[in-house]
């Protein structure tokens, strides 16, 4: 049988391809985001974070910059040197494969190969270009591993979850930004075949609850368990964790409850602080499960605040062996 030799879990905002001295588009992307409510949020962190000043520095933008790149650094070189046959990422899909009109709760890709597409930026000052002139984008195509996306599918669905299957990818788009990031930032050359499981992380109203995502990774697991003969297989959690409105004590609550493997503390993360990309967050309660038997290991934690309202990331990165 296979088994689950490692976990890694990583960060993939776009601030972390975007260079400190530059993270000023970032503040001036918040200050006008629509999504956003700039002046509430800036009344709010002139009276909760009366030392934030000493955050929005150049100095300390670029100190944070250079931490969060150790930590890719770090995360690629143990994925790279670890013996692999298959990398399983368990990731959010924002309106990449799905839309509105079909949204299910947790799908995964089956195909034979993972297409990376490189958007163009026509407005080469604006933050996406810079984020996306810093990714590395070796080849057009990587190697999917079909045979154990339906081996997860076919067990999953026996252990009564509700998967949803693909086997092509929008021609456009290609794989998904949560599952790229191993290629553009992380590991450029890899060559280990993947299984993407895309978890509706952002949408509501069919969210998996925290509970619910921990006992997903249990059952990728068994399934992985029960799946070829002696291969050895990474779990891997892309997103999160608090951003865009970061948040400190929700992603130090979230960090003891994975170094302490307390899956009741992950279950008991609030749902109602589990909106936007601080969603992503439930992909690393998936990996937490399917990990149990492994030891954890942060890292680095990095609170990349870049604007006078708090916003940013919470930039972290973690294995598990």
């Amino acid at each position: 049988m296979a088994k689950v030799v490692l976990g890694i879990g990583t960060s993939h905002s776009p601030q972390l391809s975007v260079p400190g001295q530059q993270w000023q588009l970032m503040r001036e992307k918040d200050e006008t985001d629509p999504r956003l409510d700039y002046p509430g949020l800036l009344a709010k962190a002139n009276q909760v974070y009366p030392n934030l000043a000493s955050e929005l520095t150049e100095e300390k933008f670029e100190q944070r910059y250079a931490a969060c790149q150790r930590g890719i650094k770090a995360l690629g070189k143990i994925v790279s040197e670890t013996p692999l046959d298959a990398i399983v990422i368990f990731g959010d899909d924002q309106h990449e494969q799905f839309g509105d009109e079909n949204m299910p709760a947790v799908a995964i890709y089956h195909g034979e190969t993972c297409t990376v597409k490189r958007k163009q930026r026509p407005n080469t000052a604006s933050w996406m270009a810079v984020e996306a002139s810093n990714w590395e984008n070796k080849y057009p195509e990587y190697p999917a591993q079909p045979d154990l996306a339906w081996h997860l599918i076919e067990t999953l669905t026996d252990e009564e979850f509700e998967i949803t299957r693909c086997s092509t990818l929008r021609e456009n788009i290609g794989i998904g930004h949560a599952f790229s990031f191993l290629y553009r930032r992380i590991w450029p050359e890899c060559n280990v075949p993947i299984v993407p499981i895309m978890v509706n992380t952002y949408y509501p109203p069919n969210q998996p609850t925290p509970r619910r995502c921990y006992a997903l990774g249990q059952a990728v697991r068994r399934s992985i368990q029960s799946w070829g003969n002696g291969e050895r297989v990474a779990v891997m959690a892309s997103g999160g964790l608090s951003h865009v409105i970061l948040d400190e004590e929700l992603d130090r609550f979230v960090l003891d409850g994975l170094l302490e493997q307390d899956a009741d503390k992950l279950a008991a993360i609030p749902r109602q602080k589990l909106r936007g990309g601080t969603s992503e967050i439930l992909n690393w309660v998936a990996v937490a499960g399917a990990t149990e038997h492994l030891t954890p290991n942060l890292i680095d934690y990095v609170p990349t605040y870049r604007s006078p309202a708090a916003t940013g990331c919470g930039m972290t990165f973690a294995h598990w062996n």
